[in-house]
């Protein structure tokens, strides 16, 4: 099939529990922005999860013009992960420095993994590829992009975005290293770091350090329970609905922000 094919197929599927969705106009919106991006960046076209990152911005803004420039500010972030090649994806990557993690932080759980058949971390695909949206409610994964994208600020982000070189974002990002303590407080917690220790790499991004943080954490309920890659998934997304929790909590947000989804 098409990329085409595909489009219209996800379409017709992302957040279709939302009541916005009901209305087809909004599916048009969704279709348009999709097609318009696969039409623009045609080294990767359309691919099956972008309709997860894109839902959002059309929910959320009204002007569809906004609601495009939006969505492929996000991609220029995340387009690494929709590379395909005849025998793997983008995402990949990010499992396998998340394999990595787990191996060296913890053997014995690395091992366990290993034999639920689950050593090259394939269950941690979807959560890596699409930033967890399929794991939460609309709005609980829109908590979850705000606290990950804080800590990962990093403010030569605007100056990559009108960028005319073809190169590397993690190149334009980090081309220019602050030299004091005061400069280096703009950047977010997680992208500080990274600017101390010189990690740039895009599969080194937070999202793969959460999961495994999670896996590390639940180390004792994974080895006694997870009689399964299903089970350990479960452990997973309730742990990390438990941090939502505490997120949502500890702010001043209130959720009445967002529109009426149903």
């Amino acid at each position: 099939m098409t990329y085409d094919v595909y489009l219209g197929l996800d379409v017709v599927r992302t957040d279709r529990t939302l009541v916005f969705y009901e209305n087809e106009a909004n599916q048009a919106k969704l279709w348009d922005v999709l097609a318009v991006y696969a039409w623009m960046d045609k080294d990767i076209g359309y691919v099956q999860g972008m309709s997860d990152i894109c839902s959002p911005m059309i929910i959320l803004l009204e002007n569809e013009a906004d609601a495009y420039w939006c969505f492929e500010r996000a991609m220029r972030r995340l387009r690494d992960n929709f590379k395909c090649s005849a025998d793997s994806v983008g995402v990949q990557s990010q499992l396998g420095t998340l394999a990595q993690i787990v191996k060296t932080v913890d053997p014995k759980l690395h091992q366990h993994l290993e034999e639920l058949d689950g050593g090259e971390y394939l269950f941690a695909f979807r959560m890596l590829m699409v930033l967890f949206r399929r794991e939460f409610s609309f709005v609980d994964s829109l908590y979850l992009w705000e606290v990950m994208w804080a800590m990962e600020y990093n403010p030569n982000i605007y100056s990559s975005y009108d960028d005319k070189r073809q190169t590397l974002l993690s190149e334009l990002l980090y081309d220019d290293k602050p030299g004091d303590k005061h400069k280096l407080k703009e950047y977010g917690k997680f992208e500080r770091n990274n600017m101390k220790t010189g990690a740039a790499e895009q599969n080194s991004a937070l999202s793969v350090f959460l999961v495994a943080s999670v896996l590390e954490t639940k180390h004792r309920q994974l080895m006694k329970e997870a009689k399964g890659l299903d089970d350990v998934v479960q452990v997973i997304i309730l742990s990390f609905y438990i941090c939502v929790f505490h997120i949502i909590m500890s702010t001043d947000a209130d959720k009445k922000k967002f529109p009426d989804l149903g």
